[in-house]
């Protein structure tokens, strides 16, 4: 049993652990809510990982370019494709909102308001995080974009030092195999997280709650498919110039871990495990590329922060301008960069975008208690298009760098 369990491909044993744990769901109900704490320490082991993850393979990743002046090459290029593919995944939420007009007719009445909706952060707030006063607080206390900056600027002073640093840079490197080492192993239990978060899904929330918000679960499972099957994979074909075929085969572990987390931060170790396993693209790229598009790229919030405004808009009767379309892109963007990568974070900066177009922050903070119930699912459908989106612009960057190896990306993955 041991020998047979462990010779599946990891990625269809999460798969079977995630269809058995909706049936299972499904059929145990509220009960399963009992089994949550096995898909929440499963959570919490890959969380545990990450800002260590981040910090030395980011230093590690650096120490390998060889040339500080990469850094700015693959830092401009991965920014670039991450805007491209935000500005994309708002034009596909837009234009599938006026197509289907979920919010034509919707009833707010039963609607519970919710506190806690976000003003729009200003541009050098956004700035200032990125700069850590104490460096240890930030790995700390997870904050990602500051472990970041300050394992860049760290890389790139142990780079400079030559021979001088390279005891240093022994040590990163080592750090980072080992951390890598570790995701694989944490990773060996994921199917009985999967099990356990789906089934609590299932069992709590259900398929018949999408009922009352059918057209806009259409919008946004729509959408990711689009965002991902088309523009993802387009960029793919058309700026990498590789077969689209591997790359989808490949991402699948990544794809089911973030869907059943709804999380980008969480599922982090894993994208970064696939991309060096399965794709094949070296340390240069996937431990800057992929850590930076965690925090500023959100291909699935874009598009659901998108089909929102204007969900918000049909179902309070606002009519929107050309002008008001341009606002909701601008500010859609600034907001999707500032989003935490964590579990219906997109919903609580509706805010930011709504009081733009004239929705004033009671139909807001109803809008908001409209669609929280039913949240978790579409959520977890439009973390799969942001990590895909990851690992799409991970694999351009590093095919533009010289940084991939073709033949591992074309071949199957190893079991």
């Amino acid at each position: 049993m041991h020998r047979y369990w462990f010779g599946i491909v990891l990625w269809k044993r999460i798969l079977l652990a995630l269809v058995l744990g909706a049936v299972v769901g499904l059929i145990w109900g509220e009960g399963a809510g009992q089994i949550r704490w096995l898909g929440d320490l499963f959570v919490r082991l890959i969380q545990m990982v990450v800002a260590p993850l981040v910090f030395v393979t980011i230093v590690s990743g650096v120490i390998s370019l060889s040339d500080p002046k990469r850094l700015g090459s693959i830092g401009v290029k991965a920014v670039s494709l991450y805007v491209l593919t935000s500005l994309t995944a708002v034009g596909v939420g837009l234009t599938l909102a006026l197509l289907i007009q979920p919010g034509a007719g919707v009833d707010f009445s039963d609607a519970i308001p919710r506190e806690g909706l976000e003003a729009a952060q200003p541009f050098a707030g956004l700035i200032e995080m990125i700069v850590p006063t104490n460096p240890i607080a930030a790995l700390a206390s997870g904050q990602i974009l500051a472990v970041i900056f300050f394992a860049l600027i760290l890389g790139a002073a142990i780079l400079v030092s030559g021979e001088a640093g390279k005891p240093l840079a022994d040590v990163f490197n080592s750090a980072a195999e080992a951390m890598l080492k570790l995701v694989g192993f944490i990773m060996e239990v994921a199917p009985f997280g999967v099990f356990a978060l789906i089934a609590w899904v299932m069992g709590t929330t259900g398929l018949s709650a999408f009922v009352n918000v059918a057209l806009l679960a259409l919008c946004v499972v729509v959408g990711c498919l689009i965002q991902i099957l088309v523009f993802q994979g387009g960029i793919i074909k058309l700026f990498a110039r590789l077969p689209v075929w591997p790359f989808f085969r490949d991402v699948t572990d990544a794809a089911l871990v973030a869907f059943s987390t709804s999380s980008s931060s969480a599922t982090l170790p894993v994208t970064m495990a696939v991309a060096e396993g399965n794709l094949g693209i070296k340390k240069p790229v996937f431990s800057t590329v992929l850590p930076l598009g965690m925090t500023v790229s959100m291909d699935g919030t874009a598009l659901y922060i998108g089909i929102l405004a204007v969900f918000a808009a049909q179902a309070s009767g606002i009519t929107l301008s050309a002008s008001d379309y341009a606002l909701i892109v601008v500010t859609t963007l600034l907001v999707s960069i500032g989003t935490a990568p964590v579990p219906s974070a997109s919903l609580f900066m509706l805010a930011a975008v709504l009081q733009g177009i004239g929705v004033d922050p009671m139909q807001t903070a109803l809008l908001v208690g409209f669609v929280l119930p039913f949240d978790r699912i579409l959520d977890m459908t439009r973390t799969v298009a942001n990590v895909i989106s990851d690992l799409a612009v991970a694999t351009v960057v590093g095919k533009w760098e010289n940084e991939i190896d073709v033949e591992a990306y074309i071949a199957p993955p190893v079991k």
